[in-house]
Formats: structure tokens, C-alpha cells, sequence
């Protein structure tokens, strides 16, 4: 099937800024699922409310675009009733981990069969540019007009802590890296978590003196490396891109139906 046909057409253009993020994920996203041949009428899209949740009003799939923050508890919900659904939700940073971080936690921790994807632009665009809990220290937001003092969130590092069991993390100036772990996350038996670092320039760049979206994604480029890889050791701060975690773990739906099963006996 052609990438066109999992989109609605009539729905373009898109409302994103000139060089915002999402449009790469979603593109990238669309391809993933054409490689890997899914029938559109076999997935469902989740989202919340955000410019990253725009994207299920792009896809030609069943979608619902629900409330802010719990896109991972309406999914919850999709899946277990209809568990062989492919569920995919595409979160930004308020719905991952500011209001819904809970719903986050927990969809971890139960290990259910869908894919978190958290585009990580480390502001809140929709709303203004407020600084968001991915933000971190020294920004500078219309919520923090001098610096934020606010730690950030490490999405991998929570996730693992919460029992992802499928972890990764990349960029959007690394595209072909997005397409082949969204493969991987959305074939994955568990709850999956695939972080894309995905650049704001009205908001963040702007604010923060980063350029436009070129000049972002090539800071995405020289900030960030390969898990393991030598330059992680002479430059520590750098920010590790790969799959982090990749293991099997009892699912929740599965797990669920052997109770409904023995209840009925």
C-alpha cells in the first residue's frame, strides 16, 4: 500500500509551524507502518491534545483524539477489548509526562501491548511556550522568561524504572533511525517506548537562541550518539540514541484473559 493511503488527504495542510518536528515523526511513523505492510483497519491511533496529537487527525486509521494527558488511559481501554489491535499513541510532552505521566507510569508497569511514541520538543508549543517537565534546567520558556530551575524527566530512564519493555530513543535528524524502531516498537509484545527528539523553533528555538529548525536538528546531530559508542565516554553529556531495552515480559491483555478465563470455568 502507498504511503498516501494511510493519511486523509482532506485534512491537509498540516497546522504545524514552518520546520516543527511532528511532520518528520509522522512521516517517518507512515512508513514504518507501510514496510511493515499493516492493514489501516487494524490500527488504532490514541492521542491527547497538543501539537504532537494532531497527528491522529492526519491518519486514515481509527483514531480518537481524546483528553490532555490521558491518551495512554482511553488506549488502555481500546486495547483490552479489542487486543489485537495494533494501538499506537503518539504523545507530546504534557501528555506523556506532565498530566499523564500517571497513566504513563502505569501503562508501563502493566506492560501492555502498545506504543508510546513521545516526541520530546521540550516545551509546551500549542499553548504558548511554557516550559513543560522535559524542559529542563537553564531554558528559557514564557513560563521561565529568565531560566527554568525545573530538573527534566529522563523519558528512557523513567520508563525503564516504571518496566517499559521496549525502550528507544531518537531524533528527528535522524529519520531512518525513527522508521526502523518504530518497526521494532510496534512489533514489540509489551508496552513500548520510542522518545524522538523533535525540534520547536517557534518556541524553544527562538526563545533559546538555537536558530531555526536546520540549525536544532544539527544541534540533535553533534549533542547525541550511538549507546556505547567511544565519543559517550570523552563527552558524557551527550545524549545516547538506540534501543536501550528489548526483553519479553508477560502482557497485560494476555495476562487478563487467562483471569476471565478461569472465572468462566
Amino acid at each position: 500500500m502507498a504511503i498516501k493511503e494511510y493519511i486523509r488527504k482532506k485534512f491537509f495542510p498540516h497546522i504545524w509551524c514552518p520546520g516543527c518536528g511532528h511532520g518528520i515523526v509522522l512521516n517517518n511513523l507512515l512508513r514504518a507502518v507501510d514496510e511493515l505492510g499493516l492493514n489501516k483497519n487494524d490500527i488504532v491511533m490514541v492521542s491527547g491534545i497538543g501539537c504532537s496529537s494532531r497527528i491522529s487527525g492526519y491518519v486514515d486509521f481509527h483514531s480518537l483524539h481524546t483528553l490532555h494527558g490521558r491518551a495512554l488511559a482511553f488506549a488502555t481501554g481500546v486495547k483490552l477489548s479489542k487486543p489485537d489491535l495494533k494501538v499506537l499513541v503518539p504523545m507530546g510532552d504534557g501528555d506523556a509526562l506532565a498530566i499523564g505521566g500517571n497513566h504513563f507510569i502505569h501503562a508501563a508497569r502493566r506492560n501492555i501491548d502498545m506504543t508510546a511514541i513521545v516526541m520530546n520538543n521540550r516545551i509546551y508549543g500549542m499553548t504558548g511556550g511554557q516550559h513543560s517537565p522535559l524542559s529542563g534546567c537553564g531554558i528559557t520558556a514564557t513560563t521561565a522568561p529568565y531560566f527554568n530551575i525545573d530538573h527534566d524527566f529522563d523519558v528512557v530512564e523513567l520508563a525503564k524504572g516504571a518496566g517499559a519493555t521496549f525502550i528507544a530513543r531518537t531524533t528527528t535528524a535522524h529519520p531512518h533511525q525513527i522508521v526502523k524502531m518504530l518497526k521494532e516498537a510496534i512489533m514489540h509484545k509489551g508496552f513500548s517506548v520510542v522518545e524522538v527528539l523533535s525540534q520547536c523553533p517557534t518556541y524553544f528555538g527562538r526563545k533559546n537562541k538555537q536558530g531555526d529548525a536546520a540549525n536544532m536538528m544539527e544541534i540533535f546531530k553533534n549533542n547525541t550518539t550511538p549507546i556505547g559508542s567511544k565519543a559517550k565516554e570523552e563527552q558524557p553529556d551527550l545524549i545516547e540514541r538506540g534501543v536501550f531495552i528489548q526483553r519479553d515480559k508477560p502482557e497485560y491483555c494476555d495476562e487478563y484473559q487467562r483471569v476471565v478465563d478461569q472465572a468462566m470455568q
